[in-house]
């Protein structure tokens, strides 16, 4: 569907956000990459309010590749908003993040993560780490289709 934002990326490290969508452009993603720096502009945008108030839900992000440690909210606050409404919670969410601690990683599956990835450490391991991650989640996982979103 055309002009449909394939991947929301909430991420506020400047060189990540390039590297990431370098990685995506050349893994070929069809659809609009689009960016936000924090956590709360991130739930504006999936919810459709604030300087995203014009977008609809109609159209939400095939999948969100979401930082944990931002400013204003974190990734585990954004997601444990998605999922704790009916018209978010089936999208899917892959957490990027270069966080190691255990309680993350189990926050974040115990919300319904679909994936956590930590990010490696040099530039050519994380771009192909992304390039696996939108091979998988754009071309051979499954959407839910569009009746699962709603009330």
């Amino acid at each position: 569907m055309a002009g449909d934002i394939e991947i929301l990326l909430v991420d506020d490290n400047a060189e990540d956000v390039e590297l990431t969508v370098r990685a995506l452009r050349r893994q070929r993603a069809p659809g609009a990459i689009h960016v936000v720096r924090d956590g709360e502009e991130a739930l504006d945008f999936l919810f459709c309010r604030g300087a995203h108030a014009s977008r609809s839900f109609d159209h939400p992000p095939r999948l969100v590749l979401l930082d944990l440690k931002m400013p204003k909210l974190d990734g585990i606050e954004v997601l444990r908003a998605l999922r704790a409404d009916p018209r978010t919670r089936v999208i899917p969410v892959a957490i990027l993040t270069s966080s190691k601690e255990t309680r993350d990683l189990v926050e974040g599956y115990r919300l319904g993560v679909n994936a956590y990835v930590q990010k490696p450490v040099g530039s050519d391991d994380f771009r192909s780490v992304v390039e696996q991650l939108g091979a998988f989640w754009l071309e051979l996982n499954q959407p839910p289709p569009r009746a699962a979103f709603g009330a």
